[in-house]
């Protein structure tokens, strides 16, 4: 891991404590910043999200998507996990502790708007910090590669009708074009602009590539931070005033992954997988794409929701506990291989 990947839950958490200063130091611009919309999407967090996304999706070989057969066990736990389990899971737990166990301490307005966040978190797998997790545990690369894309694919297509889906369950009222609106420029665009410059790139060879994607990699990061900075600035004041909101929040979504990764992790040993499949499985299972979840959650329900929160506690949670399911997953290494 590099040094911002590294850090991230301390960049997270003085993001938090910047904007959320800026934010009550500061009202009138962030105000303003706050109205600089076209159809619903804002202009300075919707060219944030691209510099953030485009960098991760230039990684994605979709030619490696023939690799599917070869460990087609892993591909199925995985999918099911993403597809199946996660989601629906997601909206399980949020139902459970936003609707009941934490609703009296949590504003009543906003309950709706963070069981969305929740759902949104769940419903888009990782598709860049996978690539961090599978390294860490000595995760087969071509499997790891080949289920990245195949997500990425499914998503293009799945994520906005299992969204509108599982919000419908809850009975949150989705705008479907805003909802496209958002896959369309989150997730098509990006990918069709990061394939062209993944192409043009190769033509010059691997070393060009791969000197692009470090030069990105901290100026990707650098976007998501000044995008919370933007979140918590407009958040500023539900946090000062109910701080144990992110907290309250941080439950549900660490359950959902300790849950999933351990579900997968289980799968792959029972139908024989290898380990070097069964660790990148579990953690492709239980990790988020969140730069996309908090780009919809803006899109749909505002910079001031109890979604874009939602989303961005996710962010804040990843890196310290995806890094103890890698732990987990190298130590049960032995164990894991005796019974295959």
């Amino acid at each position: 891991m590099n040094f911002f990947e590294r850090y991230l839950t301390l960049w997270v958490f003085l993001c938090i404590v910047i904007g959320v200063l800026l934010g009550q130091a500061l009202p009138a611009p962030f105000h303003w910043l706050g109205g600089l919309e076209i159809a619903k999407v804002n202009i300075p967090v919707g060219l944030l999200i691209w510099v953030m996304i485009i960098p991760m999706l230039l990684r994605i070989d979709f030619g490696a998507l023939h690799e599917v057969r070869k460990h087609w066990r892993g591909i199925g736990v995985t999918l099911f996990i993403n597809w199946a389990v996660k989601p629906f899971s997601m909206a399980l737990l949020g139902w459970l502790f936003i609707r009941h166990f934490f609703a009296p301490y949590l504003p009543a307005a906003q309950l709706d708007s963070y069981i969305a966040g929740l759902v949104l978190l769940a419903a888009a797998p990782c598709t860049a910090m996978v690539f961090v997790w599978s390294r860490l545990v000595n995760g087969e690369p071509l499997f790891t590669l080949s289920q990245v894309a195949l997500n990425d694919t499914i998503m293009v297509f799945a994520f906005a009708p299992l969204v509108a889906l599982l919000l419908g369950i809850s009975s949150i009222v989705v705008p479907w074009d805003t909802l496209l609106t958002s896959v369309v420029l989150y997730i098509v665009l990006p990918v069709l602009l990061a394939q062209a410059w993944r192409k043009a790139l190769l033509q010059r060879g691997a070393s060009a590539l791969q000197r692009t994607l470090e030069r990105l990699g901290p100026v990707s990061i650098a976007a998501l931070l000044l995008t919370l900075v933007l979140l918590f600035a407009f958040q500023g004041k539900a946090i000062v005033e109910q701080p144990l909101v992110i907290l309250m929040l941080a439950i549900p979504i660490t359950i959902q992954v300790y849950f999933t990764s351990g579900l997968a992790y289980w799968l792959n040993r029972r139908f024989g997988e290898v380990h070097c499949v069964a660790g990148p499985s579990a953690l492709i299972g239980a990790s988020n794409f969140f730069e996309l979840a908090v780009a919809a959650a803006i899109s749909l329900f505002g910079f001031e929701s109890g979604a874009a929160l939602a989303t961005v506690v996710g962010v804040l949670i990843e890196v310290p506990v995806m890094l103890s399911v890698v732990y987990l997953v190298k130590r049960t290494a032995g164990w894991y291989e005796a019974k295959r």
